[in-house]
């Protein structure tokens, strides 16, 4: 899996590219979100744009991250994600526990002002 990374205004961005599946992207978010709290940098958006599907084991991986982020004393918000992804989010009770958003800007925002908020268009 391709994770590019690029940083604004002290907020990392991951943007993986392709499904977080067992075996196929799961491993590979959870190194970059570790290796990103190693360098002390805990204020992380998860960007779900390219993301197309996510199975029970990238989902593990998804929340493990956001509980590691949450310890260190950081954030770990969601991007972009797709209906799919919201569903799964919902059906599994989760929806309200991630800070969620349709647009960069909302998430840069949501960092500066410590708010709590979900978007709704996906």
């Amino acid at each position: 899996m391709n994770i590019k990374q690029r940083s604004v205004d002290g907020v990392e961005f991951l943007e993986p590219e392709g499904k977080i599946t067992m075996g196929e992207g799961d491993l590979a978010v959870r190194a970059r979100v570790d290796e990103l709290l190693r360098q002390g940098k805990n204020r992380i958006v998860l960007d779900m744009a390219n993301v197309p599907y996510i199975d029970s084991a990238g989902l593990g991986q998804i929340i493990r991250c956001y509980t590691t982020t949450r310890k260190s004393g950081g954030e770990l918000k969601l991007l972009n994600p797709n209906k799919k992804i919201v569903d799964l989010l919902a059906v599994t009770k989760l929806v309200s526990v991630f800070d969620w958003y349709d647009s960069e800007e909302k998430a840069l925002q949501s960092f500066a002002a410590g708010s709590r908020s979900r978007s709704g268009k996906v």
